[in-house]
């Protein structure tokens, strides 16, 4: 008897979105036919289209539509027609605080043959993934102004740290290093954010003392900013709060290669509502439809998506597939990539068919083990 269809609610959103998603789901074709699973797809119109047309961000009916789901593959928002602001935190933001996608997970991998701008950076010594705090902090506090427009004027910002979405987030991080190299690091700035960094540190000897076979570590955000480049096989598993998180990840997806080949999961850990996995770059409205983006990061987010849902399997070949065709492209994005949006996923999905993840010199099955954590 087979297994019931996976259901995925889609958002291809703006500018290059609806591309690099077209690719995403071409390669989810191929690992259905490959691996012999389904799944059920809705099309949700979120996004600056739909907002221009119709005034609407996130409306209850699009909840309710998106509950119903258990998974979300996401393309890119933004547009220069909207104002900075009301599209991230009305639709990117609310979503995350509607599903309750507690944690930002983003992996930090070099791909065999990929070019790095850090000189002598090997694959073996990049592979890390950053478990980020995806509910609080700087992102979701709330803020006012007074006297605008004025040389008096004075603004306030909210940073709010609870002990319940910290541990939420830590444990998460443990666990996730236990399938892997049994290190957690904490990036915080505790020296200024004394209260809000106490109570990280708390949270860390907490759960870190039901997780003895896990060894722990602490770097400051600057310091990781210096470290990450230079000596990225330092770190396994980073934990760290929302606002560090951004910065830091993308500092780390320039390590990898650029924004163009990384992905990441904002994860929902207690069933009540679905995932969503998106590349981290923008919807670079300068080149949609000149077929210049890369699908790859829609494509690595596609394989977290498929570990998050269980087909660890099926999730770890695309990963490969996605990085050997990676390793094969002269350049990551733009013209001189040598193949167009199309032609790139032509080519993961025709690798898709060949590819042994056992053996594709990958530094570890990261599919897999996001998958173990899914399962436990």
């Amino acid at each position: 008897m087979s297994n019931p269809p996976h259901r995925l609610a889609v958002i291809p959103g703006d500018g290059i979105g609806p591309e690099v998603t077209a690719g995403a789901l071409a390669v989810l074709d191929a690992a259905e036919q490959r691996f012999g699973f389904t799944t059920e797809r809705t099309t949700v119109p979120l996004g600056a289209e739909h907002y221009l047309q119709t005034g609407e961000l996130l409306t209850d009916e699009v909840v309710a539509t998106l509950r119903e789901h258990e998974a979300i593959l996401f393309g890119a928002i933004g547009d220069p027609r909207v104002v900075p602001g009301v599209l991230e935190r009305g639709v990117i933001l609310a979503l995350r605080r509607e599903m309750r996608q507690a944690i930002n997970l983003r992996p930090v991998r070099l791909y065999p043959g990929v070019p790095t701008p850090i000189a002598g950076l090997t694959p073996e010594r990049c592979d890390l993934v950053v478990v980020r705090e995806n509910t609080e902090g700087a992102y979701v506090g709330s803020g006012s102004t007074v006297h605008r427009g004025t040389p008096a004027a004075v603004a306030a910002q909210e940073s709010l740290t609870t002990w319940y979405a910290t541990e939420r987030a830590v444990d998460y991080a443990f666990r996730l290093a236990q399938q892997r190299r049994g290190s957690v690091t904490l990036c915080h700035k505790t020296n200024v954010l004394v209260e809000a960094g106490r109570l990280w540190l708390d949270v860390m000897e907490a759960v870190g003392s039901r997780y003895p076979d896990v060894e722990t570590d602490y770097v400051h955000v600057d310091a990781m900013c210096m470290h990450l480049p230079v000596s990225p096989e330092r770190f396994d598993v980073v934990v760290t709060d929302n606002l560090f998180g951004d910065i830091v990840t993308d500092l780390g997806a320039v390590v990898q290669g650029g924004l163009g080949v990384a992905a990441s999961g904002n994860l929902n850990l207690d069933g009540t509502a679905p995932s969503m996995f998106e590349p981290i770059h923008g919807s670079a409205p300068d080149i949609a439809g000149r077929g210049w983006a890369n699908p790859a990061g829609a494509v690595l987010s596609l394989a977290l998506a498929l570990s998050a849902l269980g087909e660890g399997v099926a999730a770890a070949a695309v990963e490969a597939a996605a990085a050997s065709v990676l390793a094969e492209l002269p350049a990551l994005s733009g013209p001189a990539m040598g193949a167009t949006t199309t032609e790139v996923t032509e080519r993961v999905v025709a690798r898709l068919g060949q590819v042994d993840p056992a053996g594709a010199g990958l530094p570890s099955s990261l599919m897999e083990q996001v998958a173990a954590v899914a399962r436990g």
